[in-house]
């Protein structure tokens, strides 16, 4: 993609993006392609992920774009045109399967100061090289649920998603869901793509995204990102 500002359209939908796998290269490695293709698009620009509140702000900071994040899979969401956060799910409940977890033995994957987990508000999240049986196990004996995302296991109540946080965005900015374009990678996209109008899965996405997307990309990760904004731009009445 020799010119990433020409997929620029003057008019086009908002966007929903995902970072993870979508943004990124395999090796989570932003693509610094994609910052002024998002700074630049006509539309307002949702950063929606599974990491902590504190990430996709600082993306959103850094990028010099308005800050409306769904993080945490829609636990955390935040509108900073309209000054609104909205805090959803039970992370007492989750912090309990934690220590349950612990309890047989097993450990969450990230370290003694556990960054991945440090600023959650609604959720924890378990490396994927830990056991799953016993996690989603316990899960459902809190009441929750575990989602594979393809980078870790998510314990979550099912009461939300990035779709639910999709749903709060779009009232705050007086949008409906289906006026958004969406591209991601993962099952947890999937909420998001049954709601949008355009849904764009890219090449390296797991076979839950791709049934949901509307288009899936020839190829992969920001790449494939920045293909799927071609696609989309393609898809603009004029």
């Amino acid at each position: 993609m020799d010119d990433p500002g020409s997929l620029v359209p003057e008019a086009g939908p908002p966007l929903v993006v995902d970072v993870d796998g979508t943004l990124t290269d395999a090796d989570r490695r932003l693509d610094p392609r994609v910052f002024p293709v998002l700074r630049s698009w006509p539309a307002p620009v949702v950063v929606a992920t599974g990491k902590a509140l504190p990430f996709p702000v600082a993306l959103c900071d850094f990028m010099g774009v308005d800050v409306l994040v769904i993080a945490e899979n829609g636990g955390v969401v935040v509108s900073g045109p309209t000054d609104t956060l909205h805090v959803a799910g039970d992370r007492a409940a989750a912090s309990a399967v934690a220590t349950a977890y612990r309890e047989r033995g097993h450990e969450l994957g990230w370290g003694g100061i556990d960054l991945a987990n440090r600023w959650r508000e609604t959720e924890i999240i378990v490396s994927r090289d830990a056991p799953l049986d016993p996690l989603a196990e316990l899960a459902a004996d809190h009441g929750l649920t575990v989602v594979d995302t393809g980078f870790a296991y998510h314990v979550k109540s099912t009461d939300f998603d990035k779709g639910t946080g999709l749903e709060f965005l779009g009232r705050e900015l007086d949008r409906a869901p289906g006026s958004f374009a969406a591209v991601g990678d993962s099952v947890n996209d999937v909420p998001v793509f049954d709601l949008v109008g355009d849904a764009v899965a890219v090449a390296n996405a797991d076979d839950a995204a791709r049934r949901a997307a509307d288009h899936v990309t020839a190829a992969e990760y920001a790449e494939g990102f920045l293909e799927g904004l071609e696609w989309i731009a393609g898809t603009v009445e004029v």
